[in-house]
């Protein structure tokens, strides 16, 4: 198999990518390299945790695009890179049944030039038994096994429950990042929900105790303080527990210890840290102390040529000296820069003149399904505007929608907004099942 451009990674700046070279090159020209068969916007697994997004509806098949956008897709993992002969080793699928069928054999890829857009994990920072003992959102099958654990232990205490009045689920979330928050919010939104059905004997403010653990002296400390504050203020309307200034030092299948205290917990979420995937310091391309491939301002891996990078994966300085932080906008924006190189170099035109910058354009966070809140950069420097309530919300869902434009089309994006409104109103306001 070859290809003139090869992209490892169908996450958000990865997919756009192929995407947009696809329309503009063809098959032949451009290949998506993936190790799942469906795509998910990956700010939305906060979603599909809490069971208020159904995966099975949101999942856009990678065939599907590929062939709407004109890439070719190959399904397997990245096994190893051989920079020098330009070749990437894509690893065997099985049946994934007791059986291990090989559904398809090891291939290798020659390429002229690729891009890696392989995102992050997580980053347990040396934690005892957070490896073991917690769930991460990195991928749909880690939201769908909070989601599916979530649903057994509300079944457990909905049993209890008329032999010991206290049954219910204790759910702790480490990281007060944008991850967790979202999370907690979702969830208390969702567990409203889940006593209608059929939980009956459950309370969800009472019932379903979320706490929420952060080491800094506020949550989402990035952001600016407004909205730090109002996050809070929302959270503990909500009935959750936040305690900021505290780090966890240990984890077990009951508990989780923060200093001189122990949370009760039989769900515990990591959401404190990210980093990049190990498998990258094996591929002999250079990387920083934090795993992160090494690029310069053109997004080229440096002293690799024709390699790139982009996303979380990708260590990249902007003209501040500070690296790009890792967000879906910087993915998205790293996508269109790299699509103008590729274009040019096939039009045999000039390099582009300047390097790739970084553009704030401000942040949001989802409280559930009615509100958000966030910030707004502005076009003079360290300007910036506080949004929250209705109006951050549909800001905040027509992010989702512009990435869906990126890879399906106004049209079809338009079309798919429309049934998915109309099939909440048809079906259960959580996945039961």
């Amino acid at each position: 198999m070859q290809s003139q451009i090869v992209i490892v990674g169908g996450g958000a700046g990865g997919l756009e990518l192929a995407c947009k070279l696809g329309r503009k090159l063809g098959p032949q020209a451009v290949m998506l390299v993936d190790c799942r068969l469906f795509h998910i916007w990956k700010p939305s697994l906060h979603e599909v945790a809490a069971g208020t997004l159904d995966v099975h509806q949101e999942g856009l098949s990678y065939q599907m695009l590929a062939h709407d956008n004109h890439f070719t897709f190959v399904y397997g993992p990245m096994l190893a890179l051989d920079a020098e002969r330009r070749v990437l080793a894509v690893g065997a699928i099985d049946s994934g049944d007791e059986h291990k069928e090989q559904i398809l054999p090891e291939r290798q890829i020659r390429f002229e030039q690729l891009v890696m857009a392989v995102g992050s994990t997580s980053n347990y920072f040396g934690v005892p038994g957070a490896a073991e003992h917690t769930i991460s959102l990195n991928a749909t099958e880690d939201a769908e096994r909070f989601r599916l654990t979530l649903l057994k232990l509300l079944t457990l205490a909905e049993l209890k429950k008329s032999v010991q009045p206290d049954a219910g689920v204790d759910v702790v979330i480490i990281g007060g990042g944008a991850t967790g928050v979202e999370l907690a919010a979702e969830l208390r939104e969702a567990s409203d929900v889940y006593a209608t059905y059929g939980f009956r004997q459950l309370q969800a403010e009472r019932d379903v105790r979320i706490t929420l653990l952060e080491g800094a002296p506020r949550i989402l400390a990035p952001l600016p303080e407004k909205v730090s504050a109002a996050a809070l203020e929302l959270l503990r309307e909500r009935a959750v527990s936040v305690v900021t200034d505290t780090r966890v030092t240990a984890i077990d299948g009951a508990s989780v210890t923060a200093g001189d205290t122990v949370y009760p917990a039989q769900i515990v979420v990591w959401a404190a840290g990210i980093k990049a995937p190990d498998f990258l310091r094996q591929l002999g391309l250079p990387t920083t102390k934090s795993g992160q491939l090494d690029v310069d301002g053109t997004l080229a891996v440096k002293g690799c040529t024709g390699i790139y990078a982009l996303g979380d994966c990708a260590a990249c300085v902007g003209p501040d000296g500070k690296l790009v932080p890792p967000r879906a906008q910087a993915a998205h924006q790293m996508a269109d820069y790299l699509v103008e190189t590729f274009l040019r170099q096939h039009k045999h035109q000039a390099p582009q003149s300047k390097p790739y910058v970084y553009r704030d354009y401000g942040s949001l966070v989802s409280f559930g399904q009615t509100t958000s809140v966030g910030s707004l950069m502005g076009s003079l420097k360290g300007l910036s505007w506080f949004v929250d309530g209705f109006v951050a919300r549909m800001m905040y869902v027509s992010l989702h929608l512009m990435h869906h434009k990126a890879v399906l089309g106004t049209v079809r994006t338009g079309v798919l907004a429309l049934a998915r409104f109309l099939i909440k109103r048809s079906t259960p306001l959580v996945k039961l099942h």
